[in-house]
């Protein structure tokens, strides 16, 4: 089930991959209210809303059984792609909270791990270097968002890192996606001791996303793992 809670959750096993989750369109993986943007002109993104709205308790598993997944573009996410290329992701055990859809044909596929968990609730036995936040953080409903910092705290190693594709920053009322903005981001990391090693634009953000996203990387304080 990929409803707001229930959500699938990828683990590489070896070193971080580049198919660490699949390019979202707009990364609405949670259940939350209808958007009210303007600027959704994709028909099958229309199509997503009504989904969505018809049916709260099972509408995410509608979208995925009919083929109703606009976000995904069924390759890796060009920014994703870029760091692995210049060697600028971390090493080891990577997370990626509500990754989606995962091809199998990928070379890397055999370094992957799916879990589908509740990632409020879950506890991994091992604790991870690197957590990629894609268009996750914006799927759930606002008032969760301290919650998942949390979790994000409690899954990270001391000297891990945490990257966030920050995504939609705009002004739009209700989600999924909901708004994000980088003190949204600050609200609820700065209390579990992350702090921004720097925020840039995507420059690589797919077309409809462009100007509207933001990549964010994060260090933590080592006296804040709870695990």
């Amino acid at each position: 089930m990929r409803s707001l809670n229930l959500l699938s959750i990828a683990v590489t096993l070896r070193s971080t991959t580049v198919r660490a989750a699949p390019s979202a369109y707009l990364g609405t993986r949670g259940m939350g209210k209808k958007s009210n943007t303007t600027n959704q002109v994709n028909p099958r993104v229309d199509k997503l809303q009504q989904v969505l709205n018809s049916d709260s308790s099972g509408g995410w598993d509608r979208c995925w059984e009919e083929g109703l997944t606009p976000w995904d573009l069924g390759k890796p996410t060009p920014i994703l792609l870029h760091l692995h290329k210049t060697g600028a992701l971390r090493k080891g055990r990577a997370l990626v909270p509500g990754c989606g859809s995962l091809s199998s044909t990928s070379p890397n596929a055999k370094y992957f791990t799916f879990l589908k968990a509740d990632f409020f609730s879950w506890s991994p036995t091992e604790l991870f270097d690197l957590i990629f936040d894609y268009t996750f953080f914006c799927a759930i409903e606002p008032e969760m968002r301290s919650e998942w910092a949390h979790q994000i705290q409690k899954f990270l190693k001391p000297e891990g890192e945490l990257i966030t594709l920050m995504f939609p920053i705009s002004h739009h009322v209700g989600g999924p996606p909901f708004k994000v903005s980088i003190a949204d981001y600050e609200e609820v990391l700065h209390p579990m001791g992350f702090k921004a090693i720097s925020i840039v634009d995507n420059q690589l953000a797919v077309g409809p996303r462009r100007g509207r996203e933001k990549l964010g990387r994060w260090k933590r304080s080592l006296s804040q793992s709870l695990l």
